[in-house]
């Protein structure tokens, strides 16, 4: 058999771009702008980071110490896509305890992370060019799973109000319908604006959803995390097993255990064996000793949850009130989640505000448009912080938005 002939290359030929050999869907993938920010400054000690919705306190111990027992103990095997028994029944306990609903465990699935949740719903839902409608500015990686699917996002602005309250009231959202809606996304309370569904709303939008045979898509992440309030309303107290509704949750946020990736989705009675063959065929399942330590998590975690409730409350309110006394600074404290959401007033792209902030304030926010075009003219900032942080926050910000430069290039 005579060799094979060498194959000369070109040095100076173009690279082939393989980007554009891939999937339409893939390539059409947005950039976080969230992620263009904290690039330029992530490695920068002295950069006080508010860009990314993450507490500053570590994962408790007793969680920790739940996974390490449970690694040595062997729990380091393949599991059940749906997650583990335990876990789901310590899931429907959760419930139970905190919103008074009865949601057997067989309505549960572990999944990684919210993210996976949200993925795994969408999946389930949406053919390709079925619409979901999205309250904006929202949280981007809501429209971004849609796309990956085939699914169409339509965004329904929030209203903001003279004092930087938003309002979403529900004929915006009836007026946005068309004949290729399928789902209607909410978040609430809601990344970026802490806009909280009130459950007289809810009931109504259930009514509409049920009256036009749509999906609710109820993404209840930070429920705990309200103000002066109860716990906010969930979907699952005013809809029954039959209802068409998916819910979907993280451990990220009241746990302090973003790295660990574990979530939880909800859905109908019945649609168990659908979830199973979702988890299977994408992540198999979370690792088991990291479901041990969400069992941990919810049966001990309350107490936990209420003191980053606390620090969130305080850090709120050094920030809503130092932020209010700025020159063209237009803040409204929010209901619920933990971000701000001020109004910048000025022309410059809310991007290019971010870098300034950073070069400037070494003060990391994530820009408005990180959230969609209706961000323009906000900056998000994540107080899931210490107070004498907020403070510190408070005062570098002061010492570039407090000039009055906003809108001019430096």
């Amino acid at each position: 058999m005579a060799e094979s002939a060498a194959v000369a290359i070109d040095p100076t030929a173009s690279p082939v771009d393989l980007a554009a050999a891939l999937s339409e869907r893939i390539r059409g993938i947005g950039t976080s702008q969230i992620g263009l920010v904290a690039d330029r400054g992530r490695d920068d000690p002295d950069v006080v980071k508010l860009w990314i919705g993450e507490g500053d306190l570590p994962t408790p111990p007793f969680i920790v110490e739940a996974a390490h027992r449970a690694m040595q103990a062997g729990h380091t095997r393949y599991t059940t896509s749906l997650g583990l028994p335990a876990l789901r029944a310590a899931l429907s306990a959760y419930h139970a305890r905190h919103w008074g609903v009865d949601v057997p465990a067989d309505r549960f699935a572990v999944t990684a992370g919210g993210m996976n949740a949200i993925m795994q719903a969408a999946q389930a839902l949406l053919e390709p060019g079925d619409e979901i409608l999205i309250p904006a500015p929202a949280w981007p990686n809501l429209a971004e799973a849609v796309r990956i699917t085939g699914g169409v996002p339509v965004t329904v602005p929030y209203r903001i109000q003279p004092d930087g309250r938003f309002t979403l009231p529900l004929a915006d959202i009836e007026a946005a319908l068309t004949p290729r809606t399928r789902v209607i996304m909410v978040n609430s309370p809601s990344n970026p604006t802490g806009w909280t569904m009130p459950r007289a709303e809810m009931t109504a939008l259930r009514d509409l959803a049920r009256e036009r045979g749509l999906w609710i898509l109820s993404d209840e992440v930070y429920a705990h995390f309200t103000y002066g309030n109860q716990i906010a309303p969930s979907f699952l107290q005013i809809c029954t097993e039959d209802d068409r509704l998916i819910v979907t949750n993280t451990f990220s946020k009241n746990w302090a255990m973003t790295g660990w990736r574990a979530g939880w989705v909800i859905f109908p009675r019945g649609l168990a064996p659908t979830f199973a063959k979702l988890g299977q065929y994408s992540t198999t399942s979370i690792p088991t000793f990291i479901q041990h330590a969400c069992i941990a998590a919810l049966d001990e975690g309350d107490g936990f949850i209420r003191t980053m409730v606390d620090r969130c409350a305080e850090a709120r309110t050094i920030l809503v009130e130092g932020l209010a006394r700025l020159p063209g600074v237009t803040v409204a404290p929010p209901e619920g989640a933990f971000y701000l959401m001020p109004r910048i007033a000025g022309d410059e792209p809310s991007l290019e505000l971010a870098y300034r902030l950073l070069r400037d304030a070494k003060v990391g926010v994530a820009p408005g448009t990180a959230f969609g075009p209706a961000g323009e003219g906000l900056i998000r900032i994540c107080f899931a912080i210490s107070p004498e942080l907020a403070r510190e926050a408070v005062r570098r910000l002061s010492g570039v938005l407090g000039t009055g430069s906003a809108g001019r290039a430096n």
